[in-house]
């Protein structure tokens, strides 16, 4: 299976002076931790999907390209899975989550069986860390957040709920790049 890393947003809410993808946790540029996990992972080939928000990141990545208007996740995903090189079912991330392990990657991999897989983490584990919730659903009752790691098939979405606290750190306001650092600190 294929994996898609999502880079081409504007990444305002970050008010960095890098490209959002470029933007450094721990030394790193947050897309060379999340291609890092992907080439560590079972995915067989890694996609960076960019626009021209994102130039420099464009050249910065070590994998093929495919470039997006830049419209937003959903609208560059639908170009990005028309792109002739990618064929259903693939896993997609977003470059966003620096604390991203393999280990989760493969675990989202072997819960796939067919459709679509959205990775979830609770919006209370999130709050605990404090982080930012931006959306939530209803999974069992039980609030979750999107992680940004999911897998994209044909047929019928189900979502997973994971604890783990490396997939609750989106990084999209200077002060979730604070608890990712402390927490990639802390190993």
């Amino acid at each position: 299976m294929d994996a898609l890393v999502i880079c081409g947003g504007k990444g305002t809410r970050l008010d960095a002076p890098v490209e959002k993808p470029l933007f450094e946790v721990c030394g790193r540029p947050m897309v060379d931790r999340v291609t890092g996990a992907l080439a560590a992972s079972r995915v067989d080939d890694v996609f960076a999907v960019v626009s021209s928000h994102t130039p420099v990141t464009r050249t910065h990545v070590d994998c093929p390209v495919i470039e997006t208007p830049g419209d937003g996740y959903v609208s560059d995903l639908r170009v990005a899975l028309d792109d002739p090189r990618v064929s259903p079912p693939v896993a997609t991330v977003v470059s966003d989550l620096p604390l991203l392990p393999a280990a989760a990657v493969d675990r989202a991999l072997a819960a796939h069986d067919g459709g679509s897989l959205t990775v979830a983490v609770p919006a209370a584990l999130k709050r605990a860390l404090g982080v930012s919730v931006d959306r939530t659903l209803d999974r069992d009752g039980t609030e979750a957040a999107p992680a940004g790691l999911n897998v994209v098939g044909d047929g019928p979405e189900r979502t997973t709920v994971s604890w783990d606290a490396r997939l609750a750190v989106n990084v999209n306001r200077r002060a979730d790049a604070a608890v990712a650092e402390r927490l990639c600190a802390d190993g």
